[in-house]
């Protein structure tokens, strides 16, 4: 039959769309800013009837749609990377975090690990021809669509359409509900002193006509500030915000010298301000992919001179990265660090750097230190990291030994804590 009159017959209320949903089932829901709420209340206010179901998803924002079941044990979290919705259920037991590179979620949901009754996902409006923009995020909704046994979306008039491999056909699609709602907004950051001295230390390490990997938060975002003036350069990321969109109006991000996405902005989600997904809907400069393409090693270090630039909760004297825990309390996720980490070190001129403030919890920790907590994961190993930076400098440890490593990251830590690391590392 024509899209239109298919999309007619598919079209429900909220309710209708999970009235099949049975207890134990496990059920894909878009993550971030892409968040089906409306959906994720009608399977709340289902919670009885449903009870044992799994609801997975990438990273959970705001409050958590589930939390009065969850109370009740009724509908738990699959967490992939964990976020303020779910962090406190994760850690006291009553949800589950996976933890696993982001490249690899869609192979993970492919092979039916978990297996997934449903997807609930948050799109565009439908184009004339029947395709939905999946728009700020697609991580690995497409492949959960694919693997899912029936796909429900809502369809929001708030997203925006985002173009590249981000588009769901009405025939993919078994259920909608039509539900406007704004996206969920991170303001800007603050860039304060130690923000800006750390981004200070690492502009001068991005060369000429350099493709970016950038993460979210001040420092990239100072990074990104203080490279005005500084035309021609390139992002391949796995996310996007609006220090990207400023780059890109200011002529500083072009792709000009990219190898891969010739004068493309790619990513696979967007997170910012209302000012950002306007100005992603229908912008052929951007193309968002599945995390199994914008994250594949091999496709992002077909960018020549690519920079990753991460963050870390702490970093041990042997340069070992903790990102995604303070001890054995989980914080995050593995995420994207190692994907782009090891694609930095495969291109042609890239570097992958580890950038991170000095001391936390106001000045009276330190971040670089002797060895991490009991409990703590380690998500990029000391054989993968590079470049470590702090507000106090750079330290080079790809290819140093042992005490080389912990002389170069004492001498970037905190004065007030430097002469005990530097204590620690003659120890060995």
């Amino acid at each position: 039959m024509p899209w239109h009159d298919d999309y007619r017959a598919k079209l429900c209320t909220p309710d209708q769309a999970v009235a099949d949903l049975q207890p134990g089932m496990s059920v894909y829901m878009g993550g971030n800013a892409a968040t089906p709420r409306t959906l994720a209340g009608a399977l709340a206010a289902r919670a009885e009837q449903v009870e044992g179901l799994q609801v997975a998803h990438v990273l959970l924002l705001g409050d958590d749609p589930f939390a009065h079941a969850k109370k009740q044990g009724l509908i738990r979290h699959l967490s992939y990377f964990v976020g303020p919705g779910d962090r406190a259920a994760v850690n006291a037991g009553t949800a589950a975090y996976v933890p696993c590179h982001l490249s690899d979620i869609p192979r993970l949901i492919r092979e039916g690990r978990p297996r997934f009754d449903a997807a609930l996902l948050m799109t565009s409006p439908p184009d004339r021809h029947g395709f939905f923009s999946l728009g700020v995020e697609v991580i690995a909704s497409l492949a959960a669509a694919e693997a899912a046994e029936r796909v429900i979306i809502q369809v929001n008039p708030r997203m925006p359409r985002v173009l590249g491999n981000a588009f769901l056909h009405i025939s993919q699609v078994d259920r909608i509900v039509e539900a406007e709602e704004e996206l969920p907004v991170l303001p800007p950051p603050v860039i304060g002193e130690v923000e800006a001295a750390i981004a200070s230390h690492i502009v001068p390490l991005i060369p000429h006509g350099a493709t970016l990997q950038l993460g979210i938060g001040a420092v990239p975002d100072a990074v990104i500030g203080q490279l005005r003036g500084r035309n021609d350069l390139g992002v391949h990321s796995e996310m996007i915000s609006d220090g990207v969109m400023r780059a890109v109006e200011a002529g500083t991000v072009t792709g000009r010298f990219k190898t891969k996405h010739r004068r493309k902005v790619v990513t696979t989600f967007a997170l910012g301000t209302r000012t950002l997904y306007d100005w992603l809907h229908e912008n052929p400069v951007v193309e968002a992919h599945p995390c199994d393409h914008t994250n594949d090693l091999m496709v992002a270090s077909l960018n020549d001179r690519l920079i990753a630039l991460n963050s870390a909760i702490s970093v041990d004297l042997t340069g070992q990265v903790n990102a995604d825990s303070i001890g054995s309390r989980i914080f995050s996720g593995v995420g994207g660090q190692v994907d782009f980490v090891r694609a930095a070190l495969r291109s042609k001129e890239g570097r992958p750097i580890i950038a991170l403030p000095s001391t936390a919890k106001g000045g009276t920790v330190s971040r670089i230190v002797p060895t991490l907590r009991a409990g703590a994961g380690v998500v990029t190993s000391r054989a993968d990291v590079h470049t470590v930076v702090t507000e106090y400098g750079v330290a080079e440890l790809w290819g140093r030994s042992l005490p080389e490593r912990a002389e170069a990251l004492a001498a970037i830590a905190h004065p007030a804590f430097r002469e005990e690391l530097t204590r620690a590392a003659r120890r060995g």
